[in-house]
């Protein structure tokens, strides 16, 4: 018997996607975009996205709030990373997720939407179903987590996570 490579319902081989989020604080504000377009059309979300070939999380951050926003990054924390195995039913997307603080005048591109949220409003927002479950760790001080996220067609079916304490 052989092993075979997983393949998702496209038929494809599936692929690790190395991508970041990052939600920009402002004050008691926090900064989100509400996707236009693909499999997240309508959702809103933290600023992300892929990371370029053998770049560090950190400067995918960094490069992904620049592109989508027009800011630049003056701090940037790390809180966690995030597995979604087949999220868009095809490939697996690790996560690393940032807050992060900026400077500049904010400009929209062609993802979205941008919009300065209260972040104590954040959970009315139409967001993905499990960001509910992970928005509040970001505001938990002194850990940073390590999760899976499962969906399966579109809806979130669960979850486990590991707390770790930040060194």
């Amino acid at each position: 018997m052989t092993d075979a490579a997983p393949t998702g319902s496209a038929g494809g081989t599936a692929r690790m996607i190395p991508s970041t989020l990052v939600y920009v604080q402002r004050g008691e504000e926090t900064l989100m975009l509400r996707k236009t377009r693909g499999h997240q059309e309508g959702k809103w979300n933290g600023l992300g996205g892929k990371a370029e070939p053998g770049e560090m999380p950190e400067a995918c951050a960094i490069r992904e709030v620049r592109e989508e926003a027009g800011l630049e990054v003056r701090t940037l924390t790390y809180k966690g990373l995030i597995v979604f195995p087949r999220f868009d039913d095809v490939n697996d997307w690790y996560v690393w997720i940032y807050l992060a603080t900026a400077e500049g005048e904010l400009r929209e591109g062609d993802e979205g939407e941008l919009a300065w949220v209260p972040t104590r409003d954040l959970s009315t927002l139409a967001l993905h179903e499990g960001d509910r479950v992970f928005l509040p760790w970001l505001e938990q001080r002194g850990v940073v987590f390590s999760a899976r996220f499962d969906y399966e067609g579109g809806r979130f079916v669960g979850h486990e996570v590991a707390f770790y304490p930040r060194a």
